[in-house]
């Protein structure tokens, strides 16, 4: 389904803060309108993903958490980017939105045993970047965290990836209803082909869409309305490095503990 972009701009301020991700960026430059990004088949692009009263009947523990309902319908129109491993690389919401809910924004990696055009994504999604709070004595409700009015998130993929063709998923968790079971997702997935990395070993652990995040986890059911505290993030451990590989560099840094006042990504 394609969305005029009028339409879709005329109508987005009506629906309190609801957005979507439509460009991949690729060192600072802006790839085209869902050129990259697969495209959601929801008559309303910007409805989240969410437990309780969810919309469209799109809820985490669908396929739908993977890169937004629909999706893969689009992946064989979908282009492919060839990125080289290290590069920084990030995403853009749609019509001159922006992240207008508290939360943190996370990104995935997910390998393609083959083609990403065929790849439904029903592998391990391993974590590459996550950022929560950036000012912990700014408002909770709002402006303390990082991603807060910001209409891009940007990252490194890690330098000793995989060469090979992915599927990377970015991700914004709106909390501010979490309290109620309400924690509102917004995935989108971009279909990249990492060059120049590793030739050879494993990427480490991951967790699998749908099934890794449970409607208890503590990072769905999170207070934002009584003052700063830690946020648990979700999504398994932080990519570290490839295991008994080859490639232009296989080593990689320990990865510190995050916390929700940092922004933490793979190798950092």
């Amino acid at each position: 389904m394609k969305f005029s972009a009028a339409l879709v701009a005329a109508l987005v301020p009506s629906v309190y803060g609801h957005y979507f991700w439509n460009k991949l960026i690729v060192n600072g430059t802006e790839t085209g309108d869902m050129e990259f990004v697969r495209r959601t088949t929801r008559p309303l692009p910007w409805n989240p993903i969410k437990w309780k009263n969810p919309l469209e009947n799109s809820t985490p523990d669908l396929d739908d958490i993977r890169c937004n309902q629909g999706s893969f319908s689009s992946a064989g129109s979908t282009g492919v980017k060839e990125v080289a491993a290290g590069s920084n690389v990030g995403f853009k919401l749609a019509v001159g939105t922006s992240a207008g809910h508290p939360g943190p924004a996370l990104a995935y990696i997910s390998k393609a045993p083959g083609s990403v055009k065929e790849y439904r994504g029903d592998g391990p999604w391993i974590k590459i970047w996550e950022t929560g709070v950036c000012n912990t004595a700014a408002d909770f409700k709002t402006d303390a965290w990082c991603t807060w009015g910001k209409d891009t998130v940007t990252f490194d993929l890690p330098k000793d990836l995989l060469n090979g063709e992915y599927l990377l998923r970015i991700e914004h968790i709106g909390l501010h209803g979490a309290h109620d079971e309400q924690a509102e997702f917004y995935p989108a997935c971009a279909q990249i082909k990492v060059t120049g990395g590793s030739d050879t070993g494993d990427l480490g652990p991951g967790i699998l869409l749908p099934g890794g995040y449970k409607r208890t986890d503590p990072s769905f059911n999170f207070g934002i309305y009584n003052g700063y505290k830690p946020y648990p993030f979700p999504g398994g451990p932080m990519y570290k490095g490839i295991q008994g590989g080859s490639g232009n560099d296989t080593s990689a840094a320990p990865v510190p503990a995050p916390t929700s006042t940092s922004t933490s990504a793979a190798g950092a």
